[in-house]
């Protein structure tokens, strides 16, 4: 049943992100022929995104879906056969290696490209996901500048969380931070940072109620999960920094990945612990997790690949 309805590729490329678009690009140019499949959400993280202003190129800033319809365009415009699709199973057990396609089809690829990306994780609250992008942010990084001057909250307690409560310090009139227990997991050296900035209040044992605000926020409602009180705090802004998930299930036992399903790739490369398979964007990065910096790795993959393919005789 498998085998009729498997298909040959050169190289394919999961996920359409800036990782993703970027590697067609070069892959299509270096005439590669490579098949992209979109995955489950066309553009990635970008496409929940409102301005994009940290973007090389764009000097007045850029919608992030629409950045994204540009990506795909130039991809297209190079050869890249961009098609709707989710990644729904991995055969890598040897080569050429397989990729199931909406649990119906199989492509047999010389090369593949994971670049699935993250997905930030969110409290579950309706009005978090109403006000996304109104106000609400997953990225203190990518939309602190927007409220320069103003006052805003942040729910987190480990590293990330400290580092972008340090970074929105420096921008924001205050800083309410809400810790859900009575302690961070963050580094001491990072603690002690937050601690100690004047403008950043810290809430402990607080978790967060509602957002509150039609159009935009306007203010968040806290309850102290000892006590019962609740609060209201006028904040133009709420930052969500509970950690990431690296969309890599289906590669689990395939390829090495660190505890929290960040795949590894070889420091300074997006080769993976399997010949003839790259990994690049935000599923291979926990750090930088920027559009610029996933384009930049999304670049480095099809040139690996071109590469590899080559040094195999594929090219």
């Amino acid at each position: 049943m498998a085998s009729e309805a498997t298909e040959k590729v050169h190289v394919l490329i999961i996920g359409s992100g800036p990782a993703g678009y970027t590697a067609a690009i070069y892959a299509a140019r270096a005439n590669m022929k490579p098949v992209l499949y979109q995955g489950i959400q066309p553009g990635g993280q970008l496409t929940i995104t409102t301005e994009v202003e940290n973007y090389p190129g764009y000097p007045e800033g850029i919608q992030g879906p629409e950045m994204m319809v540009h990506f795909e365009k130039q991809a297209a415009r190079m050869g890249a056969d961009i098609r709707y699709g989710l990644a729904t199973k991995v055969d890598f057990n040897k080569q050429p290696y397989r990729v199931e396609i909406d649990e119906e089809k199989w492509i047999e690829a010389d090369a593949v490209i994971i670049s699935t990306g993250a997905s930030a994780k969110w409290l579950g609250l309706e009005s978090e996901q109403r006000l996304n992008g109104f106000g609400v942010s997953a990225c203190a990084v990518c939309d602190g500048f927007f409220f320069k001057g103003k006052d805003v909250a942040i729910v987190g307690a480990g590293d990330t969380a400290a580092e972008e409560a340090l970074y929105l310090s420096k921008l924001c009139t205050t800083v309410h931070m809400f810790i859900r227990r009575d302690q961070m997991r963050a580094s001491k050296v990072m603690q002690d940072r937050v601690l100690n900035a004047p403008n950043i209040k810290v809430y402990w044992n607080t978790d967060t109620d509602e957002i509150l605000g039609e159009k935009k926020v306007e203010a968040v409602r806290v309850k102290n999960n000892q006590t019962n009180e609740t609060q209201e705090i006028p904040i133009s802004g709420f930052f969500v920094a509970i950690g990431h998930q690296p969309n890599s299930d289906i590669f689990k036992g395939w390829i090495d990945m660190d505890e929290t399903g960040y795949i590894k790739t070889i420091p300074g490369t997006t080769k993976t612990n399997l010949e003839g398979v790259f990994a690049a964007g935000d599923v291979q990065d926990k750090n930088y997790r920027q559009a610029v910096t996933a384009a930049g790795s999304g670049c480095m993959a099809a040139l690996d690949a071109e590469r590899y393919l080559t040094s195999k005789g594929l090219a």
